[in-house]
């Protein structure tokens, strides 16, 4: 058939195409390149005169956090400014949460079981660091608006083991979902039976739109605050994609009493992050915050085509075929596609013509899908031309996926 002739004569090709993360390209790092030589060898001390190349400021630079604030949404003394990563701040708030519980809770490892909720599909990161810490990682249904509310207040209020929420909520990771106002009312006034749950909030994707005009989301601390429910969430989010990944700024936001606490915590972990690194954002953004979210605007000038490629070619191809779903989001790094029974074999024909792509199954807890149905397309990674030539080769993986499918059946 025409379908496997074309798949043949992707093999014969010769490909080697990745887009099984979602990295920036090399063309989005190099908008950031300024901010290597932003700073003279005179320039180490803050508008305040600190010296950023000695000890002090555990919690990060004052400017930074007035800097960075808006990002979340919160006030400056909400936050934390750490290092480079938000995975490893993420990691050392649910380690501690382990080792010695939670503004003087019982510590999670002294529990016979401790149950984290796992929004799915979701990010495998998140669910590996609590497989890692021993957790029983609990799926919940993923909705058009957020992860199914119903479900998540049953569970947290019956069962006093259930600890923790992994939570993207703007452009989840993969399906690209904008948490709704009420959904994040409703993780607002939680009533969880374990007084030491927490939400965790990881905004990666706050500030990376593909649309000129981008949702509005409530802050989830301030709504907490507004019932008096501010310590239940930990929020975060970084500049590991504004700026470079590699050597960007992490920041994590909780309430006063979350914050003493955390702080404490940290103050035996690190003497404090890399003052320099945030003096340099501070310097390349010229200190302010609007001007961000003007560079975010270059980058969406790179990768808002890339996307157009993937769901256009999508729509094209397999539009009206009735196998298939697949999300059009307005920001963020991912596009998920739905195929019922294929993932694992689509996954398998496009690695074999060169196209390697996230492992089906990553977008659950513990690599399992149940429906064996969820992948997570990467585009920003690739050329236009690259990324062209891969979604020609998913769509023909898709389709010799179906009628495989359809035979064995």
């Amino acid at each position: 058939m025409e379908c496997e002739k074309q798949y043949k004569s992707f093999q014969a090709a010769g490909l080697k195409l990745d887009m099984s993360r979602g990295k920036p390209s090399p063309a989005q790092l190099a908008l950031t390149n300024g901010i290597l030589t932003c700073l003279s060898e005179e320039e180490f001390q803050t508008e305040s005169g600190l010296d950023c190349r000695n000890y002090g400021c555990l919690d990060g630079l004052p400017e930074a956090k007035a800097f960075f604030a808006p990002m979340l949404g919160v006030k400056p003394e909400d936050l934390i400014v750490c290092g480079n990563s938000s995975l490893n701040i993420m990691y050392w708030a649910m380690s501690l949460a382990m080792t010695n519980g939670i503004c003087g809770s019982k510590p999670w490892a002294k529990y016979d079981k401790v149950k984290v909720l796992c929004p799915v599909p979701g990010y495998d990161r998140h669910f590996a660091v609590s497989q890692f810490l021993g957790m029983e990682l609990v799926n919940v249904p993923m909705q058009a608006d957020g992860p199914d509310m119903d479900v998540v207040e049953k569970l947290v209020a019956e069962d006093d083991t259930v600890k923790a929420i992994w939570c993207v909520p703007m452009y989840s990771n993969p399906g690209g979902v904008v948490y709704s106002d009420e959904v994040i009312r409703r993780f607002a006034n939680l009533k969880p039976k374990a007084e030491d749950f927490r939400i965790f909030w990881d905004n990666a994707y706050c500030v990376h739109h593909l649309t000129d005009n981008p949702p509005k989301q409530l802050c989830l601390l301030e709504e907490a605050r507004k019932v008096g429910n501010a310590d239940i969430c930990y929020m975060f989010a970084s500049t590991s994609k504004i700026t470079h990944p590699g050597s960007g700024v992490a920041m994590m936001a909780a309430s006063e009493k979350n914050m003493k606490y955390l702080k404490n915590a940290l103050s035996f972990s690190t003497i404090g992050y890399d003052k320099i690194n945030q003096l340099r954002h501070l310097r390349f953004f010229g200190g302010k915050f609007e001007n961000l979210i003007e560079h975010m605007k270059k980058h969406q000038a790179l990768i808002a085509p890339k996307f157009r490629i993937v769901v256009d070619t999508l729509n094209r191809e397999l539009g009206g075929l009735g196998i298939a779903k697949w999300t059009d989001p307005k920001g963020g790094y991912f596009v998920s596609f739905d195929q019922k029974g294929c993932a694992k074999r689509i996954v398998q024909l496009c690695k074999e013509a060169g196209v390697v792509l996230t492992g089906a199954g990553a977008t659950f807890p513990m690599g399992v899908d149940p429906e064996d149905e969820n992948i997570r397309i990467s585009p920003t990674f690739p050329t236009e031309a690259e990324l062209q030539k891969a979604m020609d080769v998913f769509v023909c993986s898709a389709k010799l996926a179906a009628v495989e499918k359809t035979l064995a059946e």
